[in-house]
This record gives C-alpha cells, structure tokens and sequence, in this order.
C-alpha cells in the first residue's frame, strides 16, 4: 500500500494544534506591533498590535477547547 504523506512537510493536520499555532503566532505579531508602534509613536499600529493579542488570544482558546473536546470524545 502507498503511504500518504502530507503535501507540505510543516501541515500541521491537527485542527486543534493548528489553531493553537496560529494564535500564538497572531499574539506574537500583534506584541511586536504594539511595540513597534509605542516605540514611533504611531497609535493606529499599536491599537492594531493590541487588536491582534485580542484575536490571537481568542484562537488560541478555541484551540484549547478543540483538544479537550477531543479528549472528551475519545474517553467515551
């Protein structure tokens, strides 16, 4: 039998995990904005930077309730 291998090495296949990623990766971006928005005094970038904590921090808890769904599900 042919083995299926994923079309890009980094896939991340998991639902769950991949939401997760993505929101800490949001919640680093929106950080390094508000930062660099702080540091050249320009509000919009940081109102953004904080925005993307907010919506990356949301993600990341969809995540967290996905997994334990999961879990949930497998345990019956």
């Amino acid at each position: 039998m042919e083995e299926h291998t994923p079309r890009h090495p980094d896939t991340v296949r998991n639902s769950a995990a991949r939401d997760r990623l993505a929101g800490d990766t949001t919640q680093a971006k929106g950080r390094a904005k508000e930062s660099w928005g702080a540091l050249t005094g320009n509000e919009r970038l940081e109102a953004e930077g904080r925005s993307d904590q907010i919506a990356g921090g949301a993600r990341t808890r969809k995540g967290q309730w996905k997994q334990r769904i999961k879990s949930w599900i497998d345990r019956l």
